[in-house]
C-alpha cells in the first residue's frame, strides 16, 4: 500500500505513522514548578540527538506542565524507564492538574538533582540531569507550526545504579529498557544481541 500523508487516507483502523517510527525511548521527564510542585510525565517523543555535547530532546503535544516548568526553571531530569517500573510510569501519565505531584500519585521516590533543581525517579536504574538550550515549535513544509513543542537540553549529569553496571557497561539485558510502539503497544529490550559494524573494533 501507499498513501500521501497530506490526505492521510490509509484506510486502516488507526494511523500507522507512530507504529512505523518505533520503538521510541520514553523520556520520563521530572520538573519542579516555580511554586515548588514536583511534576513527572512520560514522553514517547524523546531521544538523544548529539553526543558532543550530550544533547537530548523531548516533544510535548501541546504546551503542558513539563514545558511550562522548563521555561520557568531552565532544567529537567529524564529518568530511565525499565520493565520493572513500567506500571509506575503508566500511573504518572494520568491527566491531572498542575498542583498534583505525580511522584506521590505513582508511589515513587523523588530524588533531587545534584546539578539541577529538578527531581528524578530514585527507583530508576539511570537518570539524566539536563539544562535546556532551546524550546521551539517545529514547522511543516508549508511553514505552519506543529502542535508540538520541542525542548532541547544538554545533559550535565548522569546517575546510574550500581546493580545496572556489568562488565563496564550499562547492562541492557538487566535494565530491559521500555520502548513505545504504535497504538497502546510497548516493548522491552529483553532479547539483546550485539551487532558490530563492518571494520568496527570490539
Amino acid at each position: 500500500m501507499f498513501y500521501e500523508t497530506a490526505e492521510n487516507r490509509h484506510g486502516l483502523a488507526h494511523d500507522p505513522f507512530k507504529a512505523i517510527v518505533s520503538p521510541r525511548p520514553i523520556g520520563w521527564i521530572g520538573t519542579l514548578s516555580k511554586d515548588g510542585v514536583r511534576n513527572l510525565a512520560p514522553y514517547s517523543f524523546f531521544n538523544a540527538i548529539s553526543d558532543r555535547p550530550k544533547l537530548v530532546m523531548f516533544s510535548s503535544s501541546g504546551w503542558k506542565d513539563s514545558v511550562e516548568n522548563v521555561k520557568q526553571t531552565g532544567v529537567f531530569t529524564a529518568s530511565f524507564v525499565g520493565r520493572a517500573i513500567i506500571d509506575a510510569m503508566n500511573a504518572s501519565s494520568a491527566p491531572v492538574g498542575p498542583d498534583v505531584d505525580e511522584f506521590v500519585l505513582a508511589g515513587l521516590t523523588p530524588e533531587p538533582g545534584r546539578l539541577v533543581n529538578a527531581p528524578f525517579v530514585a527507583e530508576a536504574l539511570a537518570a539524566l540531569e539536563c539544562r535546556a538550550t532551546d524550546i521551539l515549535q517545529p514547522k511543516g513544509i508549508d511553514g505552519a507550526p506543529s502542535e508540538n513543542f520541542m525542548v532541547i537540553a544538554e545533559v550535565v549529569g548522569i546517575h546510574i545504579r550500581d546493580e545496572a553496571i556489568r562488565d563496564g557497561r550499562f547492562d541492557m539485558g538487566f535494565a530491559r529498557p521500555v520502548g513505545r510502539l504504535g497504538y497502546m503497544d510497548y516493548a522491552d529490550a529483553g532479547d539483546v544481541f550485539e551487532l558490530m559494524r563492518p571494520g568496527a573494533a570490539r
